[in-house]
């Protein structure tokens, strides 16, 4: 078990946490949120050591060992893959160490015979015997092939060196595990690999993520940063989320009858409760769920953004044909003859391995770029609204206000027109008028969605909408595009979007498209057409 004693941490003037008293107990898996700057990363400090608190300690229980997520990717940079993994157990890779040097002395005494046998009985009681095949599994189902494992660190990729340290932190059975951003360039497979590990995971999981399906797939709890405080919630992301705005609602109805604000939770536990998750908490949770109050749940400060995009006309239903698009860029073949027809009301999630070819296909689409052959036509009645996987050129060099900024994407140009478009994405106030050129990368996509609502267009194509955002955005995003009543064309990485907002799914592969009219679990669940991949990708 860890826990927190009265833990405060001030940076100026500025106080994260005042006095956080918080227990996380075994067997419970924690998602830590708040918004953008609350202190997630920081706390996970906190209680790693790596960050000394002002005041305060954190707490485990003795004899318990703790692991972390490493985000330093060139620190084992002169490590086998396979050692690096099994670094992450200090005490095993110590006596493994210390009986190599003392089994290599010339000189071997009695005394190193006495010692040796010590540190060969630590080393069975640590499981040591199982270790490197313990190591080379977790590998092996993060998709780190026995080929690779034998490789220095530094022959690997970026994204193969994040699935090692992930390894390595899982590694040995950590009673306590702590983990920031795990699922950050992780494939399909690899994701669903680490939820079904941590499912069957019984030590005590922290966890940070802007990946909501994978919070709602393995929390028992949320632990929310707000207010300087952490407060712990029962169940996952999307409990917390609707528990919240529920709250909101009954905070505002203050004319409604106590009797009427407990129908109301008692409803709406009875939909949470029968939605469980599969995983072995969903009884205790159930059952946790059963006992809320009124008072247990409680309205969150965050403050969401609006995304919502009203198309002008309707569409007719000629749409979008594509015949044969083909591309090359710097001598590699992104698109091979690609051909699909665009239906009224598809809203299309793009997905396969390659990023680049679906973020060619979309800049050929909008008339950035070029094909090599084939065509593409769309429909007159059509218009569309682009947003940029980079999205820089929109502002380099702009040394003029956000009203200003975004005017000039407006046919109305009053600054109370103008303003409200940016109040939706929480730009009030003194924030509209920041320079364009200084804003955060959130700032940034949040900004070019304001530019999509003014157009009015009844397509989107949206690439990675979701890079940079916060839970809160990605949130609102979700929200904005299920309830579009247009046509929509995007990529995305984030399994929660692509699950409520696509009916159709198109999977770019090196030999040709797969064209599937079904929801993307149905896509990523069905045997038939993931063997089918299997031999596309070959």
């Amino acid at each position: 078990m860890i826990s927190t004693s009265n833990v405060s941490l001030q940076y100026g003037g500025r106080k994260l946490f005042d006095n956080v008293n918080i227990k996380f107990t075994p067997g419970n898996c924690y998602g830590l949120i708040g918004a953008n700057g609350a202190g997630k990363s920081t706390f996970l400090k906190i209680l790693s050591g790596e960050i000394e608190p002002n005041t305060g300690e954190v707490i485990i229980t003795p004899g318990e060992r703790l692991a972390v997520l490493k985000q330093d990717h060139f620190e084992f940079d002169e490590h086998e893959v396979i050692k690096t993994v099994m670094m992450g157990h200090v005490r095993l890779f110590e006596i493994m160490a210390e009986k190599d040097e003392l089994y290599a002395k010339a000189d071997f005494t009695d005394e190193d015979g006495i010692k040796a046998a010590e540190l060969e009985g630590e080393f069975a009681e640590l499981n040591g015997w199982e270790a490197e095949s313990d190591a080379a599994t977790l590998l092996m189902g993060l998709g780190i092939n026995e080929e690779l494992q034998s490789k220095k660190m530094k022959e690997l990729t970026g994204s193969e060196k994040i699935k090692v340290l992930l390894a390595q932190s899982l590694f040995g059975k950590p009673d306590i595990l702590l983990l920031d951003e795990p699922t950050n360039h992780l494939d399909i497979k690899s994701k669903n690999w680490l939820e079904n590990f941590l499912l069957n995971f019984e030590s005590t999981v922290i966890v940070v993520s802007h990946d909501r399906h994978f919070l709602n797939k393995i929390c028992t709890h949320v632990a929310d940063i707000d207010f300087s405080k952490i407060q712990l919630f029962v169940g996952n992301y999307d409990f917390w989320y609707e528990s919240s705005q529920l709250a909101l609602q009954m905070a505002k109805d203050q004319n409604k009858k106590k009797e009427e604000k407990i129908s109301e939770l008692q409803n709406f536990i009875a939909r949470f409760s029968s939605n469980a998750s599969k995983a072995k908490q969903a009884t205790s949770r159930k059952k946790q769920l059963d006992k809320l109050t009124l008072d247990d749940i409680k309205p969150s400060s965050r403050k969401y953004p609006f995304v919502g995009f009203k198309p002008e006309r309707e569409a007719g239903n000629d749409l979008l044909r594509v015949e044969n698009l083909s591309k090359t860029v710097d001598g590699v073949k992104l698109l091979d003859n690609v051909t699909f027809i665009v239906n009224k009301g598809d809203k299309i999630a793009f997905t396969g391995t390659n990023e680049l070819a679906k973020t060619t296909l979309f800049k050929i689409l909008m008339g950035e770029m070029e094909p090599d052959s084939g065509e593409f036509k769309w429909g007159i009645t059509t218009s569309q609204a682009y947003l940029p996987n980079d999205n820089a050129e929109y502002f380099n060099n702009v040394d003029c206000s956000l009203v200003d900024w975004l005017r000039q994407f407006s046919d109305e140009k009053a600054e109370s027109f103008i303003r409200g478009f940016l109040g939706r994405m929480l730009f009030s106030g003194e924030e509209a008028l920041k320079k364009a050129s200084v804003l955060s990368g959130g700032e940034k996509v949040r900004c070019m969605l304001s530019k999509m609502m003014l157009s009015n267009a009844n397509v989107l194509i949206l690439d990675e909408p979701t890079n940079h955002l916060d839970l809160e955005s990605i949130t609102a995003i979700n929200n904005g595009l299920t309830s579009f009543t247009g046509t929509i064309l995007f990529t995305s990485h984030d399994h929660q979007l692509v699950e409520t907002v696509a009916n159709r799914i198109i999977e770019i592969t090196p030999n040709g498209l797969m064209d599937k009219v079904m929801t993307y679990d149905e896509f990523v669940e069905n045997d038939e057409i993931q063997k089918q991949l299997e031999l596309m990708y070959k």
